[in-house]
């Protein structure tokens, strides 16, 4: 049953999602320093728990700050010239304001970006990119700047580095397997439906988490942001007596997966490190981006 790192929140996520009302196999992944997963359907449920960091908050990365004005929190990169474009909070349009940092979904978009266009290859690793200003040598290590020092509020280059890269591959590894742990229990390839829960999961591009490999291949259609059904499920069962004992029935019906103990954890973790997986296909995503394909099978030494 719900116990330990999956408790109140998740029940909470339960009611306001209702997962077990429904035929289809639905994967729910509420997305903090620690993710809970929930998959099933009317007839079975099962849960885990993950711990991701407080990488996806912004935290761990050179540049990284919490979900506020300045913070870098959308980007896209041009494949031809590696320039990018900046969406930043408290600004209406793209490319207008100066940066102060990077938040957690700006940092998914920025390594998603890095590997479609070249710059990091299937493992992580920067790649020599001549003829642009863009990647360089920094202190410790190659980096790609996103903010030259003009650009920003705090006078210095905003850069993603290699270490940053490093640290979403950790979160993102983690997070990938508690799904695919999941989805092999019920003999499953992929959900029916993906719905990303909480703050993150509110602000995160699908397509660059699933390029990536931070979730499972699903259509593109079927993943869904939710926003804090935790705090929804919460405000049901503050107004309903009826649906506080259901509740009750459902947590209880919930099986609880401890990803710990189970033996195959190591080795799928460090085959989800690669961008998107080392030997998993993601045909939802090659539809978009043909050229990911051959990139995740690439990796130069």
């Amino acid at each position: 049953t719900i116990a330990s790192f999956i408790g109140a929140d998740t029940t909470g996520v339960l009611l306001a999602e209702e997962p077990h009302k429904q035929d289809e196999n639905w994967l729910i992944i509420d997305i903090g320093t620690n993710a809970e997963l929930i998959l099933g359907n009317k007839s079975k449920l099962i849960c885990a728990s993950t711990p991701t960091g407080p990488v996806l908050e912004g935290a761990h990365i050179e540049y990284g700050m919490r979900a506020a004005p300045g913070a870098i929190e959308h980007l896209e990169i041009d494949e031809r010239t590696l320039e990018p474009r900046l969406k930043i909070i408290g600004e209406e349009n793209w490319d207008e304001g100066k940066a102060k940092g990077i938040c957690g979904s700006a940092i998914v978009d920025a390594v998603a970006e890095l590997f479609r266009v070249g710059v990091i290859d299937a493992r992580g690793r920067f790649q020599s990119k001549s003829g642009t200003g863009r990647v360089r040598q920094g202190e410790h290590g190659p980096e790609y700047i996103i903010a030259f020092a003009a650009q920003t509020s705090i006078e210095r280059d905003i850069t993603v580095t290699q270490q940053d890269v490093r640290q979403i591959q950790l979160a993102k590894g983690a997070l990938y397997v508690a799904a695919r742990t999941l989805l092999n229990q019920f003999g499953l390839q992929t959900p029916d439906k993906i719905l990303l829960a909480g703050a993150f999961g509110t602000y995160i591009d699908k397509t660059k988490a699933m390029l990536t490999g931070m979730i499972p291949d699903c259509p593109l259609e079927n993943v869904y942001a939710v926003g804090n059904s935790a705090g929804d499920g919460a405000r049901i069962a503050l107004l309903n007596t009826e649906k506080r004992r259901e509740a009750m029935e459902v947590a209880a019906r919930v099986t609880r997966y401890e990803l710990p103990t189970d033996p195959e954890f190591q080795k799928q973790f460090i085959m989800a490190m690669n961008f998107p997986h080392m030997n998993e296909a993601f045909p939802h995503v090659a539809d978009l981006m043909p050229k990911l394909v051959n990139n995740s099978s690439e990796g130069k030494e």
